[in-house]
C-alpha cells in the first residue's frame, strides 16, 4: 500500500523526513531534531527492507524518537560540548590583558579608551588622553582598566 494513496513509497517519506529534520538541526541548532532525524531514517530503512503497515511505522518512529531523545540528553549531560573559545561572544572579556590608550579623559572613574580600531567606555583611575592602560576585566560593555606598571 502506498503512503496515503499518494503513489510515493512510505520509505521515501520517512527518509525525506529524516533529511528535513537533519537540515532543521543544522539550521536551528539545539541538539534535539537530530535524534528525531535518526529515528525517521531508521524507520525509513525499516519500511524499505521490511514493509509494514503505516501504524507500525508511526509507532516505530515514536518509540525510536523518545528513546533517542532521552538517550541523547543523558549522553550530552555526561559529555557536555565544550566551546573552542568560551569568550567568543564576550568581547570585553577577550580584551583582558590588552593595552589600551585613553581617548577621552577618565575622571571620576569613568571615561573612554581606544582598543584596536574601536572605542570603549572605561572605568578606572583618573587618566589623561594618550595614557596607556591595561584592561583588567569587563563589566558588560565597559572595560575595567588600570595604569601600566
Amino acid at each position: 500500500m502506498n503512503w496515503l494513496d499518494s503513489g510515493i513509497e512510505p520509505h521515501w517519506i520517512w527518509l525525506g523526513l529524516g533529511l528535513l529534520l537533519a537540515i532543521g538541526e543544522m539550521t536551528i541548532p539545539g541538539v534535539f531534531l537530530i535524534w528525531m532525524a535518526g529515528a525517521a531514517l531508521i524507520t525509513g530503512l525499516f519500511a524499505w527492507f521490511a514493509p509494514a503497515g503505516i501504524a507500525w511505522q508511526v509507532l516505530l518512529f515514536a518509540v525510536l524518537s523518545i528513546l533517542f531523545v532521552f538517550t541523547g540528553r543523558r549522553w550530552l549531560r555526561r559529555h557536555p560540548v565544550e566551546a573552542a573559545d568560551p569568550q567568543m561572544n564576550h568581547r570585553g572579556a577577550r580584551a583582558v590583558g590588552e593595552t589600551v590608550v585613553v581617548s577621552q579623559v577618565i575622571a571620576g572613574g569613568q571615561g573612554r579608551v581606544r582598543l584596536g580600531d574601536s572605542e570603549w567606555l572605561a572605568k578606572g583611575p583618573d587618566a589623561e588622553p594618550g595614557t596607556r592602560m591595561r584592561v583588567t576585566g569587563a563589566d558588560g560593555v565597559v572595560l575595567l582598566v588600570e595604569h601600566l606598571h
